[in-house]
C-alpha cells in the first residue's frame, strides 16, 4: 500500500474540517480594525434596539451600526454576555420592559428567533418557536405602545418559509405577492408579520425582511460545506430543489437600504414587505458542486432524502424541498447586489 498516496485525501479532510471550525470561530465580532467598507444608514446618529444582536446576522449588523455612528442597544436573554461580547460598546437589557417609556428609540430591528433547524417539530417545540418570535415581537410592540416616543421604522426579520415549498419541478420564481400555504414553517412567517405589522398603529413603518438562506462564516454555511470539505459532498435528496441563498453582506445592506426609503416622507406609517434573497437562485445540486469547486473537492456522493425524513418528519421539507424567490422589490427600487451569483459570494468567503 502506498502510505504517502493515501494521506493526501486524510490531509484534505483534516484541512477542511479546520476550514470549518474556522469559519465558526469568526462569527465573533473581531475589533474594528476599520478596513470593513463604510455602510449609511442613517445622515444623522439615531439610538437603535435590536434583538437577535448576538446572533450571527446581529452582530454583523451591529458592527455597521457602530461604525456608522449610531447608539445600539440590544435585547438578549444573557445581557452580561452580550455586554462583554460587544466590548461595552452597547448598552444591553433583557427585556423590553428594562427600557421604561422614556427610552428614546428611533428604529427597532427585530431578528431574534429560536433555530428553526433542530429538534422534531412536536407541539411543544412549535409552541417554543412561536414564542421565541410572535412572542417577543408582541411584548415590543406592547413596548412601543406605551413608549412616549414612537421608533420611526420597525424592521422585522421574517423568512422565505412564508411561502411554503415548491414541489420538484415547480420551477415558479415567488415574488412578495405570492401567498402563504397550509404548514407549519408558513403559519410561522405569517403570525411574525402580523404580530410586528401591530406596530403601524402606533405611527410606526413596518418592514417585514423574508430572509432566504444568508451564507457568511456563520450560520447554517459551516454545516452546509462540512461533507463537501470533508469529500463526501453531493446532491441531497434529488438535488433539483431550489435554493434561495443572500450574502450576509448584501443583507445588511439591505437593511440599510430599506431605513433609507423609510426616512423619505412619502413613506409614512404602513407595512411593507422585501425579499432578501439575491436575484440567482440555484439547486441543490448546483451549489454543491460549485462549492466543491471552490474549495477544490469532489462532489459526487449523493444523500438520500428518506433518513433525514424519518429522522426531521415535517422538518425535512426545509432541506429536500425549496423556493425559488426573487427579490422584486428590491430590484425595482435599484438596489445594486454586491454578490448577484453563487459563485462569487462563495468565493469571497472562502477569501475570508
Amino acid at each position: 500500500m502506498n502510505t504517502a498516496t493515501n494521506a493526501a485525501p486524510h490531509g484534505e479532510r483534516l484541512s477542511g474540517l479546520g476550514d470549518v471550525l474556522a469559519a465558526m470561530r469568526r462569527t465573533r465580532i473581531a475589533p474594528d480594525d476599520g478596513s470593513a467598507p463604510q455602510l449609511a444608514f442613517d445622515t444623522q446618529p439615531r439610538t437603535v434596539l435590536v434583538t437577535g444582536a448576538t446572533g450571527f446576522i446581529g452582530q454583523h449588523l451591529v458592527r455597521a451600526l457602530l461604525r456608522d455612528g449610531h447608539t445600539v442597544i440590544a435585547l438578549s436573554r444573557q445581557p452580561e454576555a452580550a455586554a462583554r461580547l460587544f466590548e461595552d460598546r452597547v448598552r444591553c437589557v433583557a427585556a423590553p420592559d428594562a427600557l421604561g417609556p422614556d427610552c428614546r428609540v428611533d428604529v427597532v430591528v427585530n431578528l431574534a428567533g429560536a433555530r428553526i433547524l433542530g429538534p422534531r417539530w412536536t407541539e411543544a417545540r412549535k409552541a417554543a418557536l412561536r414564542r421565541s418570535r410572535v412572542g417577543l415581537t408582541r411584548r415590543l410592540v406592547a413596548w412601543i405602545a406605551q413608549a412616549r416616543h414612537k421608533p420611526f421604522l420597525l424592521l422585522n426579520a421574517s423568512a422565505i418559509g412564508y411561502y411554503g415549498i415548491q414541489k420538484i419541478g415547480d420551477d415558479a420564481v415567488l415574488d412578495e405577492a405570492a401567498p402563504p400555504q397550509a404548514m407549519f414553517m408558513s403559519d410561522l412567517c405569517r403570525e411574525w408579520e402580523e404580530a410586528a405589522g401591530e406596530a403601524a398603529q402606533h405611527g410606526v413603518r413596518v418592514e417585514c425582511m423574508r430572509f432566504g438562506l444568508v451564507l457568511g462564516a456563520g450560520g447554517a454555511l459551516p454545516a452546509m460545506l462540512l461533507p463537501i470539505l470533508l469529500g463526501a459532498g453531493g446532491r441531497l435528496g434529488s438535488g433539483r430543489q431550489w435554493l434561495s441563498w443572500i450574502h450576509v453582506d448584501d443583507l445588511v445592506r439591505g437593511m440599510a437600504h430599506r431605513w433609507r426609503h423609510a426616512l423619505d416622507a412619502a413613506a409614512g406609517p404602513g407595512i411593507g414587505v422585501s425579499n432578501f434573497t439575491a436575484p440567482e437562485s440555484v439547486t441543490q445540486a448546483a451549489f454543491s458542486r460549485t462549492a466543491a469547486r471552490i474549495w477544490r473537492r469532489p462532489a459526487f456522493v449523493p444523500t438520500p432524502g428518506w433518513p433525514m425524513r424519518l429522522a426531521l418528519g415535517e422538518q425535512a421539507d426545509l432541506l429536500l424541498e425549496g423556493q425559488r424567490v426573487a427579490p422584486r422589490r428590491l430590484e425595482r427600487e435599484g438596489f445594486v447586489f454586491r454578490y448577484p451569483g453563487i459563485a462569487e459570494a462563495l468565493a469571497s468567503l472562502k477569501q475570508g
